[in-house]
């Protein structure tokens, strides 16, 4: 009861601070303002070192949502982790998770920014260790050392930005041909973070964590901070890599999309699903549409949330199954949950009326009326159709199928605390896709040919007759023929023999490198020619100033010989 207490009382505190968050993003986005507040913490000459707070409405708009779905996943967390014993772990990991967030969404300074980018990196990596086993040590590696990555990108650009002695994002004002090496930087660093190829396998192994921390890292918060990042970066700079992150973001939803066909761990087709959408995001930002990327990022925060936490349920009430072969008939065991289920997988999928529609329609139809390369229109619509595909597949296997093991798990909806944090979330994902898009963007006038103007909801049609197709056919049965497993099968399965390549160059050879340098260097030579050896020398005395000697000529040919293999080297 008490831990139950904590969970409804973070809750309460969440939910408060949520809407006086929109509020105020609804005052500041009428009255057009802005505040800025900056700590002057340390001056170096010309350049000073800056702790900056930017509250403007994109900075308060998007802390409400996430704070609202922090709040739901705090609720839900009390009934879900009922039973586990490093509770107090769990609730400061998440409080330090959300705050890392929130540090980083109202940072418009690179110095102030780098606390919570790095703070969302290594609570992440105590997230998804949480339950102590080799799957979620390996996923947390792959994790922390993707993210490490965009870690140094951050930190290059900040010593590239000494040069202009200011480490705002204002410094970006003016587009200067000379910060075209700080934007990359920056956009490599938020590759990482939102896990665009090649930096795509971390995130659906992530899913090790518990999936309250899913529901949250992939809906507002770990995943969506490179986006926002470029967001941050995109209202003031006009980008000259638009066309390199066209092409990133579209082979990223085609590969998300194709893979998410092949799955069958319910997680991991939700993540697939959430690396798929945050390629649509990046692919409208490359279009230089900042405020459709923002508000489609925003609503698809509120139903990827539900979608986990509905998945979460499901897990739950079938004793901890996770494989869609072994789940079905939910729609009688589970009605309430099943229809949040069904919900949010058709606002994914962009059904007219709910919360993706309004933002993911309006961003293929705005890619037609644009300039865009052929290759980029046909995998972004493959890429949608895909998406309508799986979700039908999603449904179909956990919702509508008939299956022998959910007749014998006596499941129950019930009226718990899981139910109830649902209640808001399916609210929001109904209503609040027309009604923010009132509110955060001016729709423009699109003229189109009948067919171009057609063209979305041909693909989506198609997309869920292949999904229910595949749904219902021998392909996806358990018992799969050994000929079906040829290499395009297994490349498209495997997210392009990605996780594959990451654990080997990105974790086998920097740490069998790092071991072989401590082993020959810490516990080698410098044993007996670093500082160690020669206090030794020292300590021993006059009488073996002989060996003293022996040692300074020993240290002399090694460092002469290092330098002639440097200077041969370079």
């Amino acid at each position: 009861m008490m831990i139950l207490s904590i969970w409804n009382l973070l809750f309460l505190l969440l939910l408060i601070s949520s809407l006086t968050m929109f509020v105020l993003g609804l005052y500041t986005l009428n009255m057009s303002t802005s505040v800025c507040i900056n700590w002057g913490l340390y001056s170096w000459g010309s350049s000073t070192i800056d702790f900056m707070l930017l509250m403007d409405w994109v900075s308060f708009m998007f802390i409400s949502f996430v704070l609202l779905i922090s709040g739901s996943v705090f609720f839900y967390s009390g009934e879900y982790m009922e039973g586990e014993l490093n509770m107090s772990r769990f609730i400061l990991l998440l409080l330090a998770f959300v705050s890392s967030m929130g540090l980083l969404i109202f940072s418009p300074n690179l110095i102030s920014l780098l606390l919570g980018w790095d703070g969302l990196g290594l609570v992440s990596y105590c997230l998804v260790i949480f339950y102590q086993n080799y799957k979620s040590l390996n996923a947390g590696m792959l994790t922390v050392l993707s993210n490490r990555v965009g870690d140094v990108f951050i930190l290059v650009a900040i010593v590239y930005m000494l040069n202009y002695g200011d480490w705002s994002l204002a410094a970006w004002l003016g587009s200067s041909p000379y910060l075209k090496l700080g934007s990359l930087l920056i956009v490599l660093a938020s590759l990482t973070k939102s896990a665009q190829i090649p930096f795509s396998a971390w995130l659906p192994a992530a899913m090790a964590a518990p999936t309250p921390v899913s529901s949250l890292v992939h809906s507002s918060t770990l995943v969506t901070a490179g986006v926002y990042l470029v967001i941050r970066l995109g209202w003031i700079y006009d980008f000259w890599l638009n066309d390199l992150l066209m092409i990133l973001s579209t082979l990223t939803m085609f590969m998300a999309g194709l893979g998410a066909c092949f799955e069958f761990d319910l997680k991991k087709v939700i993540a697939l699903s959430t690396l798929s959408q945050l390629g649509l995001m990046m692919f409208s930002l490359s279009l230089g549409l900042v405020k459709m990327a923002l508000f489609h990022l925003i609503m698809h925060a509120l139903f990827k949330a539900l979608l986990f936490m509905s998945a979460g349920c499901i897990i739950h009430s079938s004793k901890g199954w996770q494989d869609l072969r072994l789940m079905g008939n939910c729609s009688l065991s589970l009605p309430y949950i099943s229809s949040c289920f069904v919900i949010s997988n058709m606002a994914l999928a962009g059904m007219p009326f709910l919360a993706g529609f309004y933002s993911k329609d309006l961003i293929l139809e705005i890619s037609l009326y644009q300039e865009v390369n052929m290759m980029s229109v046909l995998f972004l619509f493959l890429s949608t159709g895909l998406t309508v595909m799986y979700t039908l597949r999603l449904i179909y296997y956990v919702v509508v199928r008939d299956h022998i093991m959910s007749g014998s798990m006596n499941l129950s909806d019930g009226w718990g605390v899981m139910i109830k944090s649902t209640l808001g979330l399916s609210f929001f994902s109904i209503i609040f896709g027309a009604s923010m898009s009132w509110v955060m963007i001016e729709s423009p006038e699109i003229f189109l040919p009948s067919s171009l103007k057609n063209l979305t909801l041909v693909v989506c049609l198609t997309g869920a007759i292949l999904g229910f197709i595949i749904s219902q056919s021998s392909l996806n049965s358990k018992s799969l023929s050994i000929s079906f497993y040829t290499f395009s099968t297994w490349f498209s399965a495997s997210m392009w023999f990605m996780p594959y390549l990451s654990s080997q160059f990105l974790m086998k050879i920097p740490l069998l490198n790092g071991g072989k340098l401590v082993k020959e260097g810490d516990l080698g030579w410098l044993e007996h020619y670093g500082g160690q050896g020669l206090s030794e020398s020292l300590s021993s005395g006059s009488e073996n100033l002989q060996s003293l000697v022996s040692y300074g000529v020993k240290l002399y040919i090694f460092v002469f010989w290092a330098l002639v293999v440097m200077f041969v080297v370079s």
